[in-house]
């Protein structure tokens, strides 16, 4: 940057207040929240000559801790919706997302889970197809060929960690890097762009190291090794490629200590490329105007330091959108109790800002997303914050969140990237100048003060610019926009492209990225818009009207089908006695595409082979699981870390366990054999209805045994019975969970039978070990004769489906990760009703309540329960479960007779039920309590009689489709409450 632009800048920030100096250009100090707000695009400040730290690269993709665990199994089950959801984020003229950041693993729990360690000892060869992210790069280089990708560690594997506690690490880290790179490049064809030597989110920057590891790159000449496995044709081109890799530091979160040390340390300075830091908009102000404390990083982006030189500045990991957008309209948490639509603290306009803020507040001009595709399973840390859910492969169900419309507005109406070494590839520039954010807050972004926001991109040749504006109050607000020394040619017309909630009685979706006007510039050459509340547009001089990839609509979701496969745990069938088996051979499964020669080409390769061997549908909280073939050759599981490889850092310490299956499974029996080929002892865990948590224990019902046969039944953590069989080298291990009753068996004898007097009534199964060598083959998940299987559907509490009457908050912002979708209703005014719509034979009432709630029931008009008592119960979990209804569409109203409830989401129970339902308790109700006389009774207490008579002589007589045994337990408890409840006209007593 020559020194007439950098003068005619710093005149520009001395001319403002305190608040504007070194670049931060802000509204007018006359402004007023009801004043227009003029926005200047001036070509004079399009700075084509700032390649790195102006240029818009747009969005990127965090894949780390288990995020991104269940994608790979997407691409085997369903490649059409695999590779569709790899165009819609990662192709076209204008991507959504132009990076992917790997955080890699050493199989310990970093948030959500745990992500493979691509080396677990120092000997053995690195494998970077274990770990996702490295192959969602690879495919989404085959539709965006200038995709970058960077890697970064949290923790590191044991052999790594011993040396690097003693100082003397360094060696060690920079093998594990370079080997996992060049596995990659091996398998992939691509070089990683960006590497942060450096741990994730450290307060203090290891600056030495970064140091050391740049100069370690750059003085590399070692590519011959075999280990490498680079033919020597391909050596020379690998070694350019790898001495080209850039550095990216620090990613603190919290501290912003390193923008400072990169002004003042000339060496630093020139050897890293990009900085970024977490979870804050904000720079750092300390210290006197030019001080290195002060707008360190805008200095770094605008290249207004001593070194007159841009560097590129990101905001390097951020949140996506929580919970759902399409639920999230159905919240009262705006003014008197309306909506805030797509607006509110956390919600997708809320990206949006934060977006702008961390432009306008500190020059960032790439925003990653962890995660913005959330494939892992729900109840672990941090669900329901992404842009695309991608949760159940089976079903290849795919949700598109309203965010990415939203976050559209930046990427398709600019060309976004990295500029090239000859400044041609056209990427356009931020405008400092024409950009600014007065809403409140660092983090969670709230815009409900009403103050401007916005951000302007120009085409370097200043032929065309973007403003983006985002309105997240409840009042419009019009802008004026001023384009001076640009050439936008014979037609200035400017677009107007706007994204909101919908009008009263709308679709959801009515108003998503449309254009709704083309304006012309007015008196004194100001486009005049108005921004509705709630909402986010992009105003433009390109010409998108008719643009297909513009107006294309996101995919639509698939019905989320409960996994009920045959045998081979692929086909899905619900005729069969199973609900899912695996024996780890994969005999079953075809060849898969993976994106290899650098996006070049796709390659088909075998299924185990191409995934690393992980293991199908699994999502592992701890441990390294993988599939392997034992001493006869059959492939079995193991989960392979051992005492020497335990003692790494991790976020949530557990010993190791994996997850697998349907949130919705009720009643189950599951089964698994274990053995313990480690001679140094093991631990080998089953368990069963798993609904949220990250530990063996999170399974509402585990037993553990170990190879002396001493074994412990569990609920939760709780040691419940204990016992020995005969020691052995391995065992079959099965808990069969059949309503409140629960049965543990090994080797196919009963060992435990435990009756729950609050059970927990669905989840998954999980598999865990202690740090042993573990082995796991011929897990079968059955149904049980007599017992519903699973919910058939879910809907939450903010489902437009679901009505509500009376008095109700329903809260979709700062919402628990526990909750569903992170929102919940909650009613505490008696009378206040919800009615909700299902297909099945009963409805569970989910939420985490304190049992204060009394209910009155009605079903299809008619009063099925009159003050129903609600449990006390932790999230997730029913408060309220109804059952012994006819198989079939029904609508369940509910009326808060007292006390409180929250409710976050309806299970619909499937009528799917096998074997032969013994309804005998009916019968002998029926006859117990005779013929009643209607006459005799008051209207009010008859019809809840006759409602539950009704019931009691259709399932009696065999005429109740889908009844099972816990539907006939309910029929005959309402029958006799009901008529225990019977109130004769004359006043006497009814026994």
């Amino acid at each position: 940057m020559g020194p007439q632009r950098r003068l005619g800048w710093m005149s520009l920030a001395a001319a403002t207040t305190m608040a504007l100096a070194a670049g931060v250009i802000t509204a007018p100090a006359a402004h007023t929240a009801d004043d227009p707000v003029e926005v200047v695009v001036n070509g004079d400040d399009v700075r084509a000559d700032n390649v790195n730290g102006l240029t818009y690269k747009g969005l990127g993709v965090l894949s780390c801790n288990s995020t991104s665990n269940l994608l790979m199994d997407y691409k085997a089950e369903h490649p059409g919706r695999y590779w569709e959801l790899i165009r819609v984020l990662f192709g076209g003229k204008n991507p959504l997302i132009n990076h992917v950041k790997v955080e890699m693993g050493s199989d310990t729990n970093t948030s959500t889970g745990s992500d493979p360690a691509t080396m677990r000892t120092a000997d053995e060869l690195a494998d970077a197809s274990r770990s996702p992210g490295f192959q969602l790069a690879a495919d989404a280089k085959t539709v965006n060929p200038k995709l970058k990708v960077s890697i970064l560690r949290w923790v590191m594997p044991r052999w790594v960690q011993n040396e690097w506690n003693k100082g003397t690490g360094s060696d060690e880290m920079y093998k594990w890097y370079k080997e996992t790179i060049l596995d990659a490049y091996e398998k992939y064809g691509y070089m990683v762009d960006y590497v942060n030597p450096d741990t994730n989110e450290t307060h203090n920057p290891d600056e030495a190291f970064i140091k050391w590891y740049k100069k370690a790159i750059m003085a590399d000449t070692d590519f011959a090794d075999p280990r490498y496995g680079i033919p020597a044709k391909k050596r020379a081109k690998a070694e350019k490629a790898y001495r080209s890799i850039k550095i990216i530091a620090a990613d603190e979160n919290t501290t912003h200590h390193f923008g400072p040390s990169m002004l003042s340390d000339a060496e630093l300075f020139g050897m890293v490329d990009a900085v970024g830091y977490h979870y804050n908009t904000d720079d750092r102000r300390d210290g006197p105007v030019g001080s290195d404390t002060h707008l360190p990083y805008t200095r770094l982006a605008t290249g207004e330091n001593k070194y007159n030189e841009d560097k590129e500045v990101w905001y390097s990991e951020g949140v996506g959108s929580f919970g759902y957008t399409d639920y999230r309209v159905n919240n009262t948490e705006g003014p008197n109790g309306t909506s805030t639509g797509i607006g509110g603290v956390q919600s997708a306009l809320d990206l949006a800002n934060r977006s702008v803020k961390s432009y306008a507040n500190s020059k960032r001009t790439h925003y990653i997303f962890q995660p913005a595709i959330g494939s892992f399973y729900e109840g672990a840390q941090y669900s329901h914050k992404e842009l695309v859910s991608a949760r159940d492969p089976w079903s290849g169900h795919l949700h598109y969140d309203a965010a990415i419309y939203v976050m559209q507005h930046f990427t398709q109406f600019a060309k976004t990237g990295w500029e090239n070494d000859t400044n041609t590839a056209g990427i356009w520039r931020t405008v400092p100048e024409a950009s600014y954010s007065g809403v409140s807050g660092t983090e969670n972004v709230d815009g409900s003060n009403g103050a401007p926001s916005y951000m302007t991109l120009a085409d370097p040749r200043k032929k065309d610019f973007s403003t983006i504006v985002v309105n997240d109050s409840d009042q419009p607000k019009t802008y004026r926009i001023k384009a001076e020394n640009m050439r936008l040619g014979s037609d200035p017309t400017m677009e107007i492209w706007e994204t909101r909630g919908p009008d009263a009685g709308e679709p959801y979706d009515a108003n998503l990225k449309r254009l709704v006007d083309e304006i012309r510039p007015g008196g004194a050459g100001y486009y005049t818009y108005t921004v509705e509340p709630r909402s986010i547009v992009t105003l433009t001089t390109l010409d998108k009207s008719r643009d297909k990839a513009t107006k294309q609509r996101l995919p639509e979701s698939r019905d989320r089908t409960v996994l009920d496969t045959d045998a081979t745990g692929k086909k899905h069938n619900t005729r069969d006695k199973v609900l899912y088996a695996d024996d780890f051979g994969y005999e079953e499964e075809g060849r898969v595409q993976v994106g290899t020669g650098d996006g070049a080409h796709k390659t088909s390769q075998p299924y185990l082979r191409s995934r690393g061997n992980q293991p199908r549908y699994m999502v592992d909280q701890t441990g390294a699981w993988e599939v392997a073939e034992d001493a006869s050759g059959d492939n079995v599981l193991y989960q392979y870390m051992d005492q020497s490889m335990k003692d790494t850092g991790a976020w949530n310490r557990h010993t190791p366990n994996t997850t697998v299956g349907d949130f919705r499974w009720e009643n189950y029996r599951a089964t698994v054999d274990v053995s313990f080929p480690d001679p140094a002892g093991g631990l080998a865990s089953l368990g069963v209805r798993q609904q949220k948590g990250m530990a063996i224990s999170d399974a509402a019902y585990n037993v553990r045994i170990a190879p002396t046969g001493a074994w412990t039944f569990y609920e939760y953590g709780r040691a419940v019975e204990s016992g020995t069989v005969a020691a052995s080298d391995g065992y079959r291990l099965a808990i069969e969970a059949k309503g409140a009753t629960i049965t543990t068996y090994i080797d196919g004898k009963a060992v435990s039978t435990y009756q729950d007097p609050t059970p927990q009534t669905e989840g998954r199964v999980k598999l865990g070990s202690d740090f042993h060598r573990t082995a796991f083959d011929n897990l079968k998940v059955e149904k049980i004769d007599g017992y519903t299987p699973y919910a058939r559907a879910q809907l939450d509490n903010m489902d437009s489906s679901v009505t509500y009457g009376g008095t109700w908050s329903r809260k979709a912002s700062l919402g628990d990760a526990m909750d569903w979708y992170r929102s919940t209703s909650t009613g505490t005014t008696a009378g206040s009703s919800f009615t909700v719509p299902f297909t099945g034979t009963g409805i569970d009432v989910i939420g985490g309540n304190d049992g204060t709630a009394v209910l009155d029931v009605y079903v299809d008009g008619k009063p099925i329960a009159r003050d129903a008592k609600t449990a006390a119960t932790d999230k997730r979990l029913a408060t309220y479960a109804l059952r012994g209804l006819p198989d079939g569409a029904h609508t369940a109203r509910f009326v808060l007779k007292s006390g409180k409830i929250v409710l976050d989401a309806f299970h619909a129970i499937s009528g799917d039920v096998d074997g032969t339902v013994d309804t005998a308790p009916i019968r002998d109700a029926l006859e117990k309590i005779g013929r009643p006389a209607q006459a005799d009774y008051t209207a009010d207490s008859w019809a809840l009689f006759a409602s539950a008579s009704s019931a009691a002589k259709a399932a009696a007589a065999g005429r109740q489709k889908g009844l099972d045994a816990i539907g006939v337990e309910q029929i005959t408890d309402r029958l006799e409450e009901a008529h225990d409840r019977l109130v004769r006209k004359d006043g006497s007593a009814t026994r």
